[in-house]
């Protein structure tokens, strides 16, 4: 069975969702690792049973530090693919340069909207799609080759709305990638 790491800093939504339809039926969550001590996600890890490590960012001198604790502890899982799941760190080439595996989702239609806040700088754009972008990790932040994106038209919604609409566009395709990308569909 395939195996993957999932990377995550907040509440673990995307991890919840992917262990409830990919995790031991089509492949393994080998571990979930946080870099946020005080993680939501941390529990909702534990409660569907993934071993989850925390590798508190604070307690390194530097970026790079931080990133090969993080790439050591990547390649002790042996996975077949690393999950970026809402992980809030920019990634040094100490990571990017070593774990050629890694995907992400961002919150948005890229290349619009890079970074922190994208799903508030869309909801205030006037563009009349908005949706997310699965691509791979690089060097640049949000600037890696895209594997697929899903939108919506635009309507009158408040921003609650909007952001549950992202966010269910992330449930239904993230899983999609990965079995694709693992090839396990």
């Amino acid at each position: 069975m395939r195996r993957i790491v999932i990377l995550f800093s907040g509440r673990g939504s995307n991890l919840e969702n992917i262990a409830h339809k990919l995790h031991g039926k089509k492949l393994i969550i080998a571990k979930a690792i946080t870099n946020n001590p005080d993680a939501e996600g941390i529990e909702r890890a534990k409660r569907l049973g993934i071993a989850v490590e925390v590798i508190d960012h604070k307690q390194f001198e530097s970026r790079e530090d931080f990133d090969r604790a993080l790439v050591d502890s990547i390649r002790a899982a042996d996975p077949d693919l690393v999950v970026l799941a809402g992980f809030m760190r920019i990634l040094t080439p100490i990571f990017t340069s070593t774990i050629k595996n890694a995907i992400n989702i961002h919150p948005s239609l890229l290349p619009c909207f890079k970074g922190a806040r994208a799903i508030q700088r869309s909801y205030q754009s006037d563009m009349k799609v908005a949706g997310v972008t699965v691509h791979w990790v690089s060097e640049e932040l949000d600037s890696g080759a895209i594997i697929d994106q899903a939108c919506f038209h635009r309507e009158d919604e408040s921003f609650e709305e909007f952001e549950a609409k992202i966010h269910a566009l992330e449930y239904e395709l993230y899983p999609k990638v990965i079995e694709k990308l693992l090839k396990i569909s």
